[in-house]
């Protein structure tokens, strides 16, 4: 459970300087989700459906005990002699007790057994997907609230920068350096970098937004703990994407869902099937009964029902002749759906195949475009400190300073995104590795 923390954190410089409650780490996010999410509390409570499954299933092995005790009475007059009638009460008591065990019934039982303890493994490997899944939906959202908060940081600097700007051209136009249309654009320039930063405040709000409902959180007061992403480098990428396909035919959760599905289509053919053979049975009873009269003297109660017992022993052979096709057709349905499930498999084969190839060229190209942004970032870094030099020398107006301003600002933005992008990129192939 914690692998996705580790990878993580391979990213991560942590801070230690959180203190509230409210300050969420990404440890926290992925703990909570797996811990109350309602889909995963559902798969869970699949899981003990499927062992109550399992334990009924045992009990098919087990023989069948039933017992009945009975009474009854009758009151009234009943003619003794011609003519001469009495007050009659009559009691009568019955008690049974009977065994009965499936002998053989075509392995049925066997394989019932067997099919509800391959429906547990099959819904716990569903479930382990499913964790899979959603640590990887958190650490997704965890990252892309880090994505916009540094959007935010960026759109926050340009605000200041042009802030100082329309301070500095102000002081220019006084001066007469410097005319009005030119302070008017910077001004204008001022606006649209507060518009931007309006935008870059609402996604970063979005973002928490969408983690907190994620994890099923109230959103007041909600936020996480804010880290320092390290840059990608290339021992962060994978060289070949073959034993990441390996790994993944090996061992993801989808795969040996879809074997089961095929084991458990193979069960249900031989429990149709075993409508084919005989059923054997036995059973025993035992019987006793009581009757009491005020016209007669009766023995005890006791007495009369050791008197009047009784022990039956049964065999029932049931074999079948002819049912009208109908174990037939179940046996051939049977058939039909285990190569439903082979074909399932062969499926979910070629996906996971196509997903991880796609993955790891998405990767490649993510870490390309990283390298190719980080130089762009560099060259406009070192034209955009040459444009403040002769902005301030006078060689530059201050439409030329904005527009190398511009780029630069389009290459820290391109930056951040091209990292985010390799990041979420490389932990998709990360994930099909099995590190959560």
């Amino acid at each position: 459970m914690k692998q996705i923390i580790i990878l993580i954190t391979y990213f991560f410089l942590i801070s230690n300087s959180y203190a509230q409650n409210n300050i969420w780490t990404l440890e926290q996010c992925v703990k909570h989700a797996l811990e109350n999410n309602i889909t995963i509390l559902q798969a869970q409570n699949s899981l003990l459906s499927s062992e109550q499954d399992i334990v009924s299933a045992k009990g098919n092995f087990l023989p069948a005990v039933n017992s009945n005790i009975s009474g009854g009475a009758s009151l009234g007059n009943i003619e003794v002699f011609p003519g001469e009638f009495r007050d009659r009460e009559f009691y009568s008591t019955s008690l049974g007790l009977g065994f009965s065990q499936s002998v053989f019934n075509g392995f049925r039982n066997i394989n019932l057994l067997n099919q509800s303890k391959l429906s547990l493994e099959r819904n716990q490997y569903e479930l382990e997907k499913l964790k899979d899944d959603i640590s990887l939906n958190v650490a997704n959202a965890y990252l892309n609230v880090l994505f916009n908060k540094e959007n935010l940081d960026l759109a926050n600097s340009q605000v200041e920068f042009s802030k100082f700007q329309v301070s500095q051209v102000q002081t220019l136009v006084e001066a007469g350096s410097e005319p009005m249309s030119t302070l008017i654009e910077t001004q204008a320039t001022y606006s649209r970098d507060i518009q931007n930063l309006t935008i870059a405040e609402n996604s970063h709000v979005l973002s928490l937004l969408s983690l907190s409902q994620l994890l099923q959180l109230p959103f007041e007061n909600f936020d996480v703990e804010v880290v320092q992403i390290d840059a990608p480098s290339a021992n962060l990428m994978y060289d070949d994407v073959a034993p990441i396909i390996n790994y993944a035919m090996e061992n993801r959760n989808e795969i040996k869902v879809a074997e089961r599905d095929i084991e458990l289509s193979k069960l249900s053919t031989k429990i149709s099937k075993s409508a084919y053979l005989p059923n054997i049975s036995m059973g025993y009873g035992f019987n006793a009964s009581a009757n009491f009269s005020n016209l007669t003297s009766d023995d005890q109660f006791i007495d009369q029902l050791n008197d009047n017992k009784g022990h039956s022993v049964n065999m029932n052979i049931s074999i079948p002749i002819f049912n009208r096709n109908q174990t037939k057709a179940q046996v051939n349905k049977s058939k039909i759906q285990e190569e439903t499930t082979n074909l399932a498999l062969d499926q979910v084969k070629i996906n996971l195949v196509s997903t991880v190839q796609r993955a790891f060229t998405d990767a490649k190209a993510a870490f390309r475009a990283y390298e190719a942004a980080k130089l762009s970032l560099g060259s406009q870094e070192l034209a955009f400190e040459n444009s403040k030099q002769r902005f301030n020398l006078g060689a530059l107006n201050s439409f030329d300073l904005e527009q190398s301003r511009i780029r630069l600002l389009n290459a820290r933005s391109s930056l951040i995104n091209a990292k985010y992008d390799f990041i979420f990129k490389t932990k998709v192939l990360d994930y099909y590795l099995g590190k959560r």
